[in-house]
This record gives structure tokens, C-alpha cells and sequence, in this order.
């Protein structure tokens, strides 16, 4: 198992290494001794998989368990959601010392985070993910909210963890096509800060692959090291949305049938045409089978972008990679951002 400390204002520890689901009881209690209650908030895809193992561990451990399973899917990623967690919440009498624990991938991530961060202003929650996307990016980091149905990700608070559990096992069980969307923040990472690590996946990784682990860590040591550095996303973190500024466009136009994953692989393509390393972008992420191209207009794009969180007000901030390992940050106006589109 490797520990990766996260050092913002709540400080807390990323754990990386197989068999962990087993031993969350005891890492949960070793954080909080008081926490009485757990809400496990699961999708329904995972919740058949790992929540009756999950909920026997914490109860071994001495907690009281209850469960909240929503529809698998960012469609159940919206404030109604939400607010069927707080009424189980309520309705259990959770205080201010239990906690929430999210099981599963982005969406669940994002719901239980800011479910959480809002319920009595704020009570712990730990993070179990489930998926590759989830385990190196939403996960840490603390963004948590919903979409809207004029934006991706347009509520939510920045509201971190106190522990977050990476049981690199669970992968096995993925869908190829999930693991291969979570593989798109991979090479995310590889392009803005990590030119070995652009190397290291020349060799196609697979749920198989031993290097998978340290893969996943090195991914988390980078995240944890900028979020560290900006915790409330207001500079050097701006990095870690190559693609996704576009990539949130693609996915709102396909009202979400576009899974987030592909959509910013497209995005990291799309925002490289002009750059010295889009024949790089697009090598790679053909090489993992994500898509690298979408008919997607410069005008829809710019509309897209008008609700987008980077936006301060006439300005856009950009991430963008002309070599691999050294990404930049542009801010420019829409009127500049639509001519370089």
C-alpha cells in the first residue's frame, strides 16, 4: 500500500494498493473514532458488485451502515438526487460527527462529495472509487456537484475528503469500454507534467497490467501535488482541465450520452489541431481505443463555453500542451478563443 498525502487547509491521505475494500472499516475508524453512522452512496451497477462486502466490513468494524443507490449514469448526476441523499440523511438522524461514504465512480464521487458538504454544513466523507477515472482524478482533489441542465458541473462546492481508499483490485471488475474511458485522464496527466510517464504508455496497459498500481499512484501524486499547490482551482490547477473545457461541451450536447472519459479525449484532440503534439494526442489515444474526433463546430463550442466555471468574465482560461510533459495556461478572451478554434 502506498500513502499519498493531499496537503491543503483539511489535509487527508490518498491509499493506493490492492485488498484495501477489506480494511476500510478499520482506516475509517483509525480517521474518526466518533463516527457512529456510514450512508454508503452507490450507482447501481457497482452497488451489485461491492456494497453488501462494503456494508459487512464497516459494521465489522462497529458502525451502523445504511445505503443510498441511485440510477447508474450522469443523468442522475442533478440537485434531485441530492436531495434524496439529505433526506435519508435526516431521516437516519446523521449529527455532525457520522459521515458519508461514496462507492463507485465519478458520479458517485461527485454526488456523495457534495451531498456531504452540505448536509448540516458539512460532515465527513470518504471516498471508495471504483473506476479508473474515479481512482486517479475525481476522487482527490475535493470538487464535488451536479450538473445543470444548462452545464456540466455548474453546483457544487470544493469540499475534501478525509481519506480516500484506492483498492486497485476492484478494476478487474470494469467494464473495458469504462476502463478505457478512465485511461483518457491518464494520458491527460502524461501530456500537461509527466513526459515518462507519456512513455511508460507506449506500452498498452490493460486491468492486467502489474504497472497498473503505480500507474494509478503516479497519477494521484501529480494531482495531489497541484491541488496542494491550488486548492480552489485558481491558477496552476486550471492544468489539470486539458480537454475538458471542450470535452464538457461535447458531453452536455449529447445530453450525456457521450461518457465524460471519451468526451474528453476528444476535447484533448480537438484543443491540439494547432499544437506541436497533436499527431502525439492523437497516436495515443487511438492506441487505447478512444475516440480522437468530433464534428463539434467552433460556434457550439463557444456557446457551450458561456456557462463554463473557468469563465471570469469576458476571459477563458485554456490548458493547452505544445510538448509533452510541460502544458501552459492561456487566459484570452471569447472572441481571441474562437479564432483559435
Amino acid at each position: 500500500m502506498e500513502t499519498i498525502h493531499v496537503n491543503v487547509k483539511d489535509s487527508y491521505d490518498v491509499l493506493v494498493g490492492p485488498g484495501l475494500l477489506a480494511q476500510s472499516g478499520a482506516l475509517i475508524k483509525d480517521v474518526d473514532s466518533r463516527i457512529q453512522k456510514l450512508l454508503i452512496v452507490s450507482d447501481s451497477h457497482v452497488a451489485k458488485l461491492y456494497k453488501d462486502a462494503l456494508a459487512g466490513v464497516l459494521r465489522e468494524a462497529g458502525f451502523e451502515v445504511f445505503d443510498f443507490v441511485f440510477d447508474a449514469g450522469e443523468q442522475s448526476k442533478n440537485l434531485e438526487t441530492v436531495g434524496a441523499i439529505l433526506g435519508v440523511l435526516a431521516e437516519k438522524a446523521f449529527t455532525r460527527t457520522d459521515a458519508v461514504v461514496a462507492l463507485g465512480g465519478g458520479v458517485a464521487t461527485d454526488i456523495a462529495g457534495f451531498s456531504a458538504s452540505i448536509f448540516l454544513r458539512g460532515i465527513k466523507v470518504f471516498q471508495i472509487p471504483t473506476s479508473l477515472l474515479a481512482q486517479v482524478d475525481a476522487s482527490v482533489g475535493g470538487k464535488t456537484g451536479v450538473d445543470l441542465p444548462e452545464g456540466k458541473n455548474l453546483v457544487g462546492s470544493f469540499y475534501q475528503p478525509s481519506l480516500v481508499i484506492i483498492d486497485t483490485d476492484l478494476l478487474a471488475s470494469l467494464d473495458d469500454v469504462i476502463f478505457t474511458e478512465g485511461m483518457a485522464e491518464v494520458i491527460k496527466y502524461a501530456f500537461i507534467c509527466d513526459k515518462n510517464l507519456f512513455e511508460r504508455l507506449q506500452k498498452k496497459l490493460t486491468k492486467s497490467s502489474p504497472q497498473l498500481p503505480e500507474i494509478i499512484a503516479q497519477c494521484v501524486r501529480i494531482k495531489a501535488d497541484i491541488v496542494s499547490k491550488d486548492e480552489h482551482d485558481n491558477g496552476l490547477r486550471q492544468l489539470l482541465n486539458f480537454g475538458h473545457t471542450i470535452g464538457h461541451v461535447i458531453e452536455a450536447r449529447s445530453n450525456f450520452t457521450v461518457s465524460h472519459g471519451f468526451a474528453v479525449a476528444k476535447g484533448m484532440e480537438r484543443i491540439s489541431r494547432t499544437s506541436n503534439v497533436h499527431s502525439e494526442v492523437v497516436e495515443l489515444l487511438k492506441k487505447y481505443d478512444l475516440p480522437c474526433d468530433d464534428p463539434i463546430t467552433s460556434d457550439q463550442i463557444l456557446q457551450g463555453v458561456m456557462n463554463d466555471k473557468k469563465k471570469r468574465g469576458g476571459n477563458i482560461t485554456i490548458a493547452f500542451v505544445n510538448a509533452i510533459g510541460a502544458g501552459e495556461l492561456r487566459t484570452m478572451s471569447l472572441e481571441e478563443f474562437g479564432n483559435y478554434l
